[in-house]
């Protein structure tokens, strides 16, 4: 059975940082995209960061300069640093795989995405 389970959501105050984990079990991350996405209450599901084959990185501009994806595929785990976090990053974060587009239309179509992870909760106080 393929799973994603997130890891590492939490509450922190504004300026703080997280780090969130996603392993896989019954999947290896070799191929396609892999993806962090946000979702707010009341709004759509937001591509946060994404990390293709030839570890080429691409992130929203909401977060770009403040968060990090990068993964090990000895652990095959998926993470997200998150730092100088803002009160609105709050939201539940998705990791993601399998998508085998470009990196930007991936982030950009969370459809395109096969696996999902079951969200973790990031909540950012000012």
């Amino acid at each position: 059975q393929v799973q994603l389970v997130e890891s590492g959501g939490g509450s922190v105050q504004a300026g703080g940082s997280l780090r969130l984990s996603c392993t896989a079990s019954g999947y290896t991350y070799s191929s396609g995209c892999l993806g962090w996405f946000r979702q707010a209450p009341g709004k759509e599901r937001e591509g946060v960061a994404t990390i293709d084959v030839h570890r080429t990185t691409l992130y929203a501009s909401s977060v770009e300069g403040r968060f990090t994806i990068s993964q090990d595929n000895a652990k095959n785990t998926l993470y997200l640093q998150m730092n100088s976090l803002k009160p609105e990053d709050t939201a539940v974060y998705y990791c993601a795989a399998e998508c085998h587009l470009s990196g930007d239309y991936c982030r950009r179509h969370p459809t395109e995405f096969g696996v999902w992870g079951q969200g973790t909760q990031v909540t950012v106080s000012s």
